[in-house]
């Protein structure tokens, strides 16, 4: 688009900040209204946050196999384990820490590439303006582009409100300055179960309560399975198909009501009942913006709304709740805007992880789509229990599954189970993305020992084979 040079930005998260640095990049003069802080949610209360506090749990479970791994304390009967104390006010302080370092890195970046940042709240005037309000006043901002990246909020139930002191959304969670005699999870998604993993890990008593029949509901059907055997091992209490209607603090305990008329009694809740989009209030549906049922934005596969020249990106959209889906759709919206090139957003070639211990990463097509039978494939599911570096690691439970389409061989999705699946499944989601086949990816050199081989190795049971499910 000839001429366009305002760009406005509302929200600072990976789709803003994001779409920020390709607008500068491609000559846009660009003005970003944040309210909270530079990555918002993703960075300061939601992925940095979070997964910061996972690292802490990791390395209580890598302390809990060291008796099997043959370590332990010189003249003490203990176990390791039990020798190591969390401290929780410290752990948290350093999750506050990093999120504010990741938050300040982004904004000297975008001060750095020339992007201006005013500190407040937006809405739109129509859909070439919006009105910024700060601690100075209101200022009218003139836009060619608009990008709305408001994000998501923690949902939170009428009969359940947080305290932020017994009761806890997502986002309130790092005020705990002891750790929780007894942590109630509601909710089984991916927020609710990376918590109780990390909580279980760090010594906690956790009760998750889920109102589906297993956790992780809406993730691979076998990797749920495993991450329920684990939890259960662990000593975790689920209590499935189990729907909590409120939660009060009476004293020292949280008691949480369920529908059949029980209540389970702890010391702290967490409430991880999803999240709703930023969208009320800000002059979106006055612009002309359509929004669905659920208050999420209505976008095509570049990001455009219904009202021209407006485009979104995000959690706001419910399009994928990732902050990478976040973040590419930003720039796909300023490429789209700005007249560079651009492919539209692909989600087959999208990775996500859930954060549990161990992790589950996927790309590509899933086991439910298989299982609808509207396409047919070749699968294979290969334990990691028969990989040398996995028996070293004294890794007890994981696989990987690969799907590719019959005769050609072409890799259309897979599935790991494994710690550090994130790092894993990179080289399937670029199979994925450049249409690899099974051969091709079987042929590729892995190191010995390493779990990456098991990858390599589930490709090369595939060859050959038209229609193989094992």
């Amino acid at each position: 688009m000839t001429g366009v040079t305002d760009v406005v930005i509302l929200g600072g998260g990976p789709g803003g900040y994001e779409a920020a640095l390709v607008a500068r990049q491609l000559g846009g003069e660009v003005t970003l209204v944040e309210r909270r802080g530079l990555g918002g949610s993703a960075v300061l209360t939601d992925v940095v946050p979070s997964k910061t506090l996972i690292a802490a749990a990791e390395a209580m479970t890598k302390i809990g196999k060291a008796e099997e791994l043959g370590l332990r304390l010189d003249d003490d009967t203990r176990r390791l384990r039990d020798a190591v104390r969390v401290d929780m006010a410290k752990v948290n302080a350093r999750i506050k820490a990093l999120a504010k370092a990741q938050s300040d890195d982004i904004s000297a970046r975008l001060e750095a590439e020339g992007v201006r940042i005013i500190n407040g709240t937006g809405r739109l005037a129509g859909t070439r303006a919006v009105i910024a309000n700060t601690a100075e006043g209101e200022q009218r901002l003139t836009a060619d582009i608009v990008l709305v990246a408001t994000g998501a909020q923690p949902r939170e139930l009428d009969a359940a409100k947080p305290d932020g002191k017994r009761i806890f959304n997502w986002a309130q969670i790092y005020n705990l300055v002891e750790v929780p005699e007894h942590l109630i999870v509601v909710g089984s998604g991916v927020t609710g179960a990376e918590f109780a993993s990390a909580y279980t890990a760090l010594g906690v008593k956790v009760t998750l309560v889920s109102s589906r029949d297993k956790v992780l509901p809406g993730q691979d059907s076998d990797a749920a399975d495993v991450i329920q055997q684990v939890f259960q091992s662990s000593g975790m209490t689920i209590l499935s198909r189990a729907r909590a209607v409120g939660a009060e603090v009476r004293g020292d305990e949280v008691v949480v009501s369920l529908a059949d008329g029980t209540e389970v009694i702890g010391s702290h809740c967490l409430m991880a009942v999803g999240a709703v989009p930023n969208t009320a209030g800000i002059g979106l549906a006055e612009a002309g913006v359509q929004l669905t049922p659920t208050g999420h934005i209505v976008v095509d596969r570049v990001s455009r709304t219904t009202a021209r020249g407006v485009y979104a990106a995000g959690d706001c959209t419910g399009v994928n709740a990732l902050a990478s889906v976040a973040a590419m759709q930003g720039r796909i919206a300023m490429w789209h805007s700005l007249g560079d090139s651009v492919s539209p957003l692909d989600l087959r070639t999208v990775s996500a992880n859930v954060f549990t211990s161990p992790e589950i990463a996927t790309v590509g097509i899933s086991q439910a789509e298989v299982d609808q039978g509207n396409l047919t494939v070749a699968s294979v599911t290969l334990p990691l229990s028969g990989n040398a570096r996995a028996k070293m690691q004294a890794l007890d439970h994981g696989f990987v599954k690969l799907f590719s389409l019959p005769t050609t061989g072409i890799i259309i999705g897979g599935v790991v189970v494994a710690p550090s699946a994130s790092e894993l499944i990179h080289a399937l989601s670029i199979a994925v993305r450049q249409k690899l086949t099974v051969d091709q990816l079987a042929e590729s050199f892995t190191v010995y020992p390493s779990l990456s081989g098991s990858v390599a190795e589930a490709a090369r049971r595939l060859h050959g084979h038209d229609d193989i499910t094992y």
